[in-house]
């Protein structure tokens, strides 16, 4: 990673800070190195972080943290229920024909009142990031398999799911989106 995408992926991080609350039990999807569970330690951010790219050939833990290498749409072990899911520039990597799953298992695996964050950049990011990537000043962090998703296409997937648009709004100069939904309390 350069330092430019140290940056973008810091930012992002940030914007989803204000919905973590203390010692809350996080699934970060497309964890990376696990840079949420450091950055949020001292609030005892815990759970586990999910990534198809972990150097590990398994997993990893620390504490109450566990990095395992693996997709959301894939085989996982069990994983037991979260207070926050986190997606971070994920959900326009996933294959538009598993992102209806994708919705339905973030639903089934929050605690009631849980949040599902999710950042997206707009397609107008592809085009800067080409030229980020060949000026060398950005990895791009898998951008080839961007396909074209819209933030217009995450509302109407996860309320689909069950789950309710908190908030909606744009970052990074309206070039990022940030959603947040939630699961409703249970029905008594």
């Amino acid at each position: 990673m350069t330092s430019i995408d140290r940056i973008l992926q810091s930012w992002r991080l940030a914007k989803v800070r204000p919905f973590l609350f203390r010692g809350a039990r996080v699934l970060d999807v497309g964890c990376a190195d696990g840079i949420l569970f450091h950055r949020y330690a001292s609030m005892g951010v815990h759970g586990i972080g999910l990534d198809p790219s972990l150097e590990a050939a398994s997993e990893q833990k620390s504490g109450d943290v566990r990095l395992i290498r693996g997709s959301v749409c894939g085989e996982l072990p069990s994983l037991g229920s979260f207070d926050a899911i986190v997606m971070l520039a994920v959900l326009e990597h996933i294959p538009a024909g598993e992102q209806p799953g994708l919705a339905a298992r973030c639903a089934a695996w929050l605690n009631p009142a849980g949040r599902v964050l999710i950042t997206v950049p707009s397609p107008k990011v592809d085009g800067i990031l080409d030229w980020l990537i060949r000026l060398r000043l950005a990895d791009g962090m898998c951008v080839g398999e961007h396909y074209g998703f819209s933030p217009k296409q995450v509302r109407p997937l996860f309320e689909a799911a069950g789950l309710r648009l908190q908030v909606h709004k744009t970052f990074q100069f309206g070039l990022n989106h940030l959603f947040v939904f939630e699961k409703p309390h249970a029905v008594r």
